[in-house]
């Protein structure tokens, strides 16, 4: 998911469910191929994570600003008016976007695309114990089950079975998991901004921030690595397909579609980086790590039955 996606709060109308199903699977495909493509960025071109985090918020969010006012007919700055949301919304881009954006490409920097998308992939698992915390109630069978899959997935990716061993980096590691509790943090904190003003300008001004924001960091004109058509063309796919358009057919998906049944469908993204990431960047894919992502995915199945 690259940390793009979230749950839409409309209604779903009447259309048939099979372009909801083919939108979401274009948005996971896109994201999870964005991933690999990154890596190839990171790796082979030279980029720096935060040249290539900066790019992505700012034509990201500018685009999906320009939808919500073009496509969507919405007034985009009428969420400045109101004091307490502005704070909600900066803490948001900061913390939130730039946060998972940030910890997402650095695990792949650091390791590789498919073990950060995986990875990334313990987020709902991490929710589920935070709403068991928040509740004040032990897990339900469903989500013990999913702690488990989740704690056993992660040892089997992280040491390919063989406890003396990482098969990553401890800097790919830490990334993983620090980006799995941006995703959760990301999805719970703008439940109230999602609502009123829905995902395009949420999201939109969330990324718009945080590009600003980081930029006091790593400059966008501060530029390291090799430029060529390959690395063109892997940017533009990582920024606009892997980014704008893959978040727009998503927040498409929801009119045909249920949310949770796009968060299942949405399941495609660390395979399709997984698949790709192994057949193009020649990673080395053991059957303990292809288990292990296999049970981690395996929680939104189980999760998705919880009714918390």
């Amino acid at each position: 998911m690259g940390g793009d996606s979230l749950e839409s709060h409309g209604a779903v109308l009447p259309y048939p469910r099979t372009k909801g199903i083919i939108l979401v699977l274009i948005a996971a495909i896109f994201w999870g191929v964005s991933g690999t493509v990154a890596q190839f960025l990171f790796h082979r071109q030279g980029f720096s994570t935060g040249w290539l985090v900066v790019v992505r918020l700012l034509i990201s969010g500018s685009g999906l600003l320009f939808f919500a006012q073009t496509v969507g007919k919405q007034n985009i700055w009428s969420i400045w008016k109101n004091k307490q949301e502005i704070f909600q919304l900066v803490i948001f881009g900061i913390i939130g976007m730039l946060g998972v954006q940030y910890t997402y490409f650095a695990a792949i920097e650091h390791g590789n695309a498919a073990t950060a998308t995986v990875l990334q992939y313990l987020a709902p698992v991490m929710i589920a114990c935070y709403l068991c915390f928040k509740s004040k109630a032990l897990p339900t069978k469903q989500e013990s089950i999913a702690i488990i899959l989740a704690l056993t997935g992660t040892f089997l990716l992280v040491t390919k079975g063989d406890i003396h061993s990482l098969a990553i980096s401890v800097p790919g590691f830490i990334w993983g998991i620090l980006s799995a509790f941006a995703l959760a943090f990301y999805t719970l904190y703008p439940g109230g901004l999602l609502t009123k003003w829905g995902s395009l300008i949420t999201v939109g001004w969330g990324m718009i921030i945080g590009g600003i924001g980081f930029s006091f960091i790593h400059p966008p004109w501060k530029f390291q690595g090799t430029w060529s058509f390959s690395s063109f063309m892997a940017v533009v796919f990582v920024v606009i397909f892997g980014t704008l358009i893959a978040f727009y057919c998503y927040m498409e998906s929801m009119k045909y579609i249920r949310a949770s049944e796009a968060s299942l469908l949405a399941c495609a993204e660390p395979l399709s980086a997984a698949f790709l990431a192994v057949a193009w960047l020649h990673v080395s894919f053991s059957p303990a790590e292809w288990f292990g992502s296999f049970a981690i995915i395996a929680t939104i199945f189980i999760l998705s039955t919880v009714k918390r």
